[in-house]
């Protein structure tokens, strides 16, 4: 069974997640951790949880998911993973970093790109890859259909949805990954977002003013 903790960090209230099983293998996602706070604030969970980080995977690479992928992949020594088209989107942070407030920004490059349509795995538990533009080139969420829940990043928000306006973003696109590739999951999916409390696919289906279907 997936376990989830999350914690909201840096100035944007960006949410970073740790998945873990009874094996105590676990994934950390999108890492906003930027203060040496923060980073122990993570770091002492993973401790205290005895837990063995293995894979490092970010749904997209804004600048607050990504602020802590250099901390986390070099103290624990782990594969780091994001989709293809999402490569400029993270090599740019650097350029930009000091001007929203974060000069100590440190740079992680990818091990690997995660291909849609396949899983990735940690303990005894997977999480299907779901490709999800809109918000960023190559967005994906993270998704196990056997506890219905999916980690969406900034796609769908409890009442609302990511913003478009920044560079790749495109709003026909991100509401097309929302009918297309979210809704169908059911109703009873849980999303945990990039960004505030969490939701159901439900919820939103009747409810979101942006993409409501019912």
């Amino acid at each position: 069974m997936i376990h989830i903790q999350s914690f909201t960090f840096n100035a944007f209230g960006e949410n970073t997640y740790v998945l873990y099983d009874e094996t105590r293998e676990c994934v950390v996602i999108d890492p906003g951790c930027y203060e040496r706070s923060e980073k122990e604030e993570l770091s002492d969970f993973i401790q205290e949880s005895n837990l063995k980080v293995v894979l490092l995977l970010n749904t997209h690479c804004h600048i607050d998911h990504v602020l802590g992928n250099a901390y986390v992949k070099e103290k624990y020594g782990v594969p780091f993973y994001i989709h293809e088209l999402e490569a400029p989107v993270l090599r740019a942070v650097v350029n930009y970093a000091p001007i929203y407030g974060f000069p100590q920004y440190q740079e992680a490059s990818p091990d690997h790109f995660l291909q849609l349509g396949t899983s990735v795995r940690f303990g005894q538990s997977e999480l299907e890859v779901l490709f999800v533009p809109g918000h960023a080139p190559g967005h994906v969420a993270f998704v196990n259909r056997a506890q219905r829940l999916c980690i969406g990043g900034d796609v769908l928000f409890k009442r609302s949805i990511g913003r478009t306006d920044l560079p790749g973003g495109n709003f026909n696109t991100l509401i097309g990954s929302i009918h297309t590739q979210l809704f169908p999951l059911g109703d009873d999916f849980i999303v945990y977002p990039g960004h505030g409390e969490s939701t159901t696919i439900g919820e939103e289906k009747r409810f979101n003013p942006f993409c409501a279907v019912l």
